[in-house]
């Protein structure tokens, strides 16, 4: 079981990709996740039945009304697989396990249901493993992979974890999407293992906000920019790497800086304090240059 954020530069991508792709107005509309009761499954449910209602109600979420999902169970090793064609039926196969853990079949349909609104979107990043990536961070972003985080579950006995990303780096989407829309998912958490990877999650995104420029950054964080900044001016170099930030032209002196909310890079003069709306996801940033 990995832990920690070991993807989290290409997860900070997918959501640039997302904002992109999707423009504000339409990510705005998944401002309400999938609410537990559409996921839920009755312990006399019918699985095959119940498979299929809570396909239906992916794709409503997703706003996906010319799309059909046929879903069946078969032994495999993933916990699921999908064939992605023209459409508009799309064929998703699940591990037989899910027939007797119901559960979990929410989780893993949103995986599956994600790849089919990325494919018609022509949204795809390059290899496989950055595409998983992006699939799990836009279903949390886009509100159903809350689902992903609670299928997580760890004890002395047993180990699950649907997904690509580690559940600290599905805790941090999902806190990004909680910043941005208002929206707190720890409620609906069954896990107790999920609500402790969301709390580390959200410690990372509030990180994002006191980031320098910002003026939320702490103490330590402005000194180093400033000495940064001084440097730069009196010697015309540029900032040490891994700072986020960077120093470009000289007359005016411009920083550039990954948006808290979306990551897009933001360019703006060095004067002081100056309030920054971000473009593309429409942050306002106060900012101390």
């Amino acid at each position: 079981m990995v832990h920690g954020f070991p993807h989290i530069n290409t997860v900070r991508a997918a959501i640039t990709a997302l904002y992109k792709r999707l423009s504000y107005d339409t990510v705005h509309t998944f401002e309400l996740s999938m609410p537990p009761a559409d996921v839920a499954f009755d312990d006399d449910e019918n699985p095959y039945l119940g498979v299929q209602r809570v396909a239906g109600a992916m794709v409503r979420h997703l706003h996906l009304p010319d799309a059909r999902m046929i879903v069946s169970f078969r032994d495999m090793r993933h916990a699921g697989s999908i064939e992605l064609a023209a459409g508009p039926e799309y064929f998703i196969e699940l591990n037989s396990r899910f027939k007797t853990h119901r559960k979990d079949i929410g989780a893993a349909l949103s995986h599956e249901v994600m790849h089919v609104y990325l494919h018609r979107l022509g949204l795809a990043f390059p290899g496989t493993r950055d595409n998983e990536i992006l699939t799990d961070t836009a279903a949390a972003y886009l509100g159903a992979g809350w689902l992903l985080l609670d299928a997580y579950r760890e004890s002395a006995v047993s180990t699950q974890k649907l997904g690509y990303l580690t559940p600290e780096e599905f805790g941090y989407v999902l806190a990004k999407r909680a910043q941005a829309f208002g929206e707190d998912p720890s409620p609906w958490f069954t896990s107790p293992q999920a609500y402790d990877a969301y709390t580390k999650g959200l410690a990372e995104a509030r990180r994002d906000g006191r980031r320098p420029p910002l003026a939320a950054t702490g103490r330590l964080g402005r000194h180093r920019y400033a000495r940064d900044r001084r440097a730069v001016q009196n010697a015309g170099g540029s900032a040490p790497s891994g700072r986020g930030y960077a120093f470009e032209g000289h007359d005016p002196l411009r920083v550039s800086f990954p948006c808290p909310t979306c990551h897009q890079r933001i360019r703006v003069p060095v004067r002081g304090s100056v309030r920054v709306r971000c473009g593309l996801c429409r942050s306002v940033l106060e900012c101390d240059t």
